[in-house]
């Protein structure tokens, strides 16, 4: 019997990753190009980066070097933002209930926006966004992040020279799929943020919610 238990250890783990919905490219696709976006949003919209945290470090560092302190604050608010998130959200461990999270968040930024001060949409943005990030973290066997391209970049490269199987070229795909996917919702995201304004949130609200419903439909039915 421990024999027997034991062997179907493995396939009770094969299982659970095939039929993981969170891990799947779609999933990390869909999350990736709403992370484009958001950036995309937020720097023509309030100045910021929401999740791509690199580049509000390096302008918090040339506005605190040249003495600018509000310029430079008005970058640090959404890096506590996000590190308060991703606290939470590892805390928790509780994926479909940050990613509702970050819908909440990005709705009552999309009411807001224009009718508070733009501090507050900036907070809640980043907050909201880190939740997400945070929790989805890994496409089939990988790591990623959606809110960034320079990791992902890095992972695909290193599968790519590293090794040179047939499994290494699936994981290097899969990051070359998730950074074009960045690429495609920046691109978006500028276009219609100048179309649609503040209702061009709306956009990653329905990839966040769809990603909700791809999770849920898919445990339920497995």
């Amino acid at each position: 019997m421990a024999i027997q238990a034991s062997s179907t250890e493995p396939l009770a783990e094969a299982r659970i990753e095939v039929y993981a919905p969170e891990r799947s490219l779609l999933v990390a696709s869909l999350l990736s190009m709403s992370g484009g976006f958001l950036d995309a949003f937020t720097w023509l919209s309030l100045g910021v980066f929401a999740s791509s945290q690199t580049g509000n470090v390096v302008f918090l560092g040339l506005y605190a070097l040249s003495g600018e302190w509000q310029r430079a604050l008005h970058h640090l608010l959404p890096l506590a933002a996000f590190v308060l998130g991703a606290a939470v959200a590892i805390r928790t461990r509780a994926a479909l209930r940050c990613l509702v999270g970050e819908i909440v968040c990005l709705t009552a930024a999309m009411l807001l926006l224009h009718r508070v001060p733009d501090q507050i949409v900036i907070l809640g943005i980043s907050f909201g966004i880190a939740l997400q990030s945070a929790s989805f973290r890994q496409v089939g066997r990988w790591k990623y992040l959606s809110v960034t391209v320079t990791g992902n970049m890095l992972r695909a490269i290193d599968q790519f020279v590293a090794t040179s199987d047939r499994d290494a070229a699936c994981g290097a795909g899969a990051m070359l799929t998730l950074c074009l996917m960045f690429l495609l919702g920046a691109a978006a995201g500028g276009c219609v943020t100048r179309w649609l304004g503040t209702w061009s949130l709306a956009l990653p609200i329905a990839s966040s919610a769809c990603v909700l419903w791809i999770c849920r439909r898919r445990s339920h039915s497995h």
